[in-house]
């Protein structure tokens, strides 16, 4: 029996369900929040390089590539505003951000 398209489709379902039911399940811890987000973005990467192997084209696989760079670069910004808020409330919850003023 070999691994065809249906199963790669249904394990992305399956980590972006995770992903979905996590953000929805905590909204307390930022960190978490942020991990669900790169689950989500990883399972819409892998559906590319299913979609991509599947149909023979190498579109989706450097269309994969941009989308990791941006990912890595929105995960940076986001552990430091993540330091920024701890230094200045001692806390990470997602409920102290409602003070912030710009």
């Amino acid at each position: 029996m070999s691994i065809g398209l249906t199963h790669y489709l249904l394990l992305s379902a399956i980590l972006f369900s995770i992903s979905v039911a996590g953000i929805f399940i905590n909204r307390k811890n930022v960190i978490v929040l942020l991990m669900c987000i790169e689950l989500m973005v990883l399972a819409v990467n892998f559906n590319f390089i299913a979609f991509s192997h599947y149909l023979g084209d190498l579109s989706g696989q450097i269309f994969v590539f941009f989308i990791l760079t941006v990912a890595a670069a929105e995960s940076a910004i986001g552990l430091a505003i993540l330091i920024l808020l701890f230094r200045n409330r001692s806390s990470i919850n997602v409920e102290d951000m409602d003070g912030m003023r710009g």
